[in-house]
């Protein structure tokens, strides 16, 4: 099952990547409606518009594929200083705790609140354990999530912190929407400028 799953949203991915949009939501102005009813997978919804949006998405069908996957990317992109902070997450991958600095780190990893499927966002707040700089000033942010943290619009994410945290929410809450742009140069589109240049999110399925 898990792996029928994985191929699904893996060729859902694949179809997505062929139509990138350079600026996310270039159609938010009409009269169309702002929300469209959920018809696919909020996993594989969110993964589409994900890497429209120039993230890179990875499905991993339990932990122990989390960790090679992982594993592979940072063989290829030769990185040796992976800054994770979490005790949970560097218990899963085996990582050591980092001996250096955020600002001189290859790449940051770190967990979410949740994912939002219809805009491709991952929620940070201030209260996890990586606090609120850490996805922020590394040069790429590698995220983790699992299937049981999508949910479909941002009010269900709000709801969901409401709930989470009740009296005592989070100081700051950010829904990152991709690898950090702007436009406002001379109207062209550069990326990584105010934060990370790439982002890449490995999504657990919760059910394997």
């Amino acid at each position: 099952m898990a792996t029928s799953s994985k191929e699904i949203i893996l060729k859902k991915i694949r179809q997505a990547l062929t139509n990138q949009a350079p600026l996310p939501f270039p159609g938010s102005e009409g009269n169309s409606a702002v929300v469209t009813p959920v018809t696919n997978d909020l996993s594989i919804l969110f993964a589409e518009e994900f890497v429209r949006l120039l993230g890179k998405f990875a499905f991993c069908s339990d932990e122990k594929d989390l960790k090679i996957q992982l594993q592979q990317l940072i063989a290829a992109k030769k990185w040796t200083k992976i800054f994770c902070i979490e005790n949970q997450l560097n218990k899963i991958l085996e990582n050591p705790e980092p001996d250096f600095d955020l600002k001189d780190s290859d790449a940051s990893i770190t967990s979410c609140e949740y994912l939002i499927a219809r805009t491709g966002s991952i929620v940070l707040s201030s209260a996890q354990e990586s606090g609120r700089t850490v996805s922020v000033y590394s040069p790429i942010h590698i995220c983790i999530a699992y299937s049981d943290q999508v949910v479909f619009d941002v009010q269900d994410g709000l709801q969901l912190l409401k709930e989470k945290y009740k009296e005592h929410l989070p100081s700051l809450i950010t829904f990152a929407t991709g690898p950090s742009r702007t436009a406002d140069i001379e109207k062209t589109l550069v990326v990584g400028v105010h934060g990370p240049k790439e982002v890449y999110l490995f999504l657990v399925d919760k059910q394997g």
